[in-house]
């Protein structure tokens, strides 16, 4: 099924909405009868005319990028979270069984609320059934994790799917690894960016505050092999903001460096 997806860019950095001008009545093929109007009066000696403020552009300095509690947090191969060993993101939720969660996965409030719109709205518009297959992840379950793929792959192997403890965007609890229940891909190959599920979720979640974090061609930047499941909560804002301006990471986007490998 293909969705087609008409892009409104914001004019301020929060407002995601804006009003359209009405067409003129030159471009509706219109003539106006109206008489013209006078000519505007001189402003008196000593005082200027106003000029209308321009809107403000997108503040990339609204929220931190250090901090783990951050909405903007960013965390990479080179910018691991602060405390890791012990930190827990505030306000963690389960996600709702009835959105598919099988293993009884969590995420903050704020992210799982724009999940289930998410999650509401493809099954309208791709008519698919998505899956949250992973949320929240503590350190000690990422530090099971990423040696499970150090047995598999060894370390080189492990560092291109999978963080090492401290360095998982999962433990901030803005993550999620999203599947579907038609296509039978899993998270251990790329199939899933082919379904229709996958492109639906490429072409639409920066609607509802996601970005798609380890896209195909920003291996370089990321320092992780393409992975059309895992997206990341941003908000509206930041996530219509990179849509509108076609800027894929959150490395670019704030100008920080790419982190293709960790630094030790």
């Amino acid at each position: 099924m293909t969705v087609v997806v008409v892009k409104i860019a914001a004019p301020t950095a929060l407002a995601l909405v804006s009003g359209s001008p009405s067409p003129s009545a030159s471009a509706s093929g219109l003539t106006s009868t109206a008489p013209s109007p006078s000519p505007s009066a001189s402003p008196a000696p000593g005082i200027l005319p106003t000029t209308p403020a321009a809107a403000p552009g997108f503040d990339k300095t609204r929220y931190s990028l250090d901090d783990p509690t951050s909405l903007w947090v960013v965390v990479n191969k080179q910018r691991a979270i602060a405390g890791a060993a012990d930190f827990v993101p505030p306000n963690l939720e389960a996600i709702p069984a009835e959105m598919k969660n099988p293993f009884g996965q969590s995420l903050r409030t704020d992210t799982v609320d724009a999940l289930a719109a998410m999650f509401a709205a493809d099954k309208t518009e791709a008519g698919t059934t998505l899956i949250a297959q992973s949320g929240y992840r503590s350190y000690s379950t990422q530090v099971s994790s990423y040696q499970y793929y150090v047995n598999q792959d060894g370390v080189a192997g492990a560092d291109q799917t999978s963080a090492r403890p401290g360095f998982s965007e999962h433990q901030t609890g803005l993550a999620i690894d999203i599947l579907d229940t038609t296509s039978g891909c899993t998270t251990d190959y790329p199939c899933f960016g082919k379904s229709t599920s996958g492109q639906w979720l490429a072409a639409n979640a920066y609607r509802f505050g996601f970005i798609l974090r380890y896209p195909a061609d920003k291996t370089a930047v990321t320092g992780y092999e393409y992975e059309p499941w895992h997206f990341r909560y941003v908000g509206t804002a930041l996530a219509t903001e990179m849509h509108a301006k076609g800027v894929e990471t959150l490395e670019e986007f704030f100008g920080l460096p790419a982190a293709p490998g960790y630094a030790g």
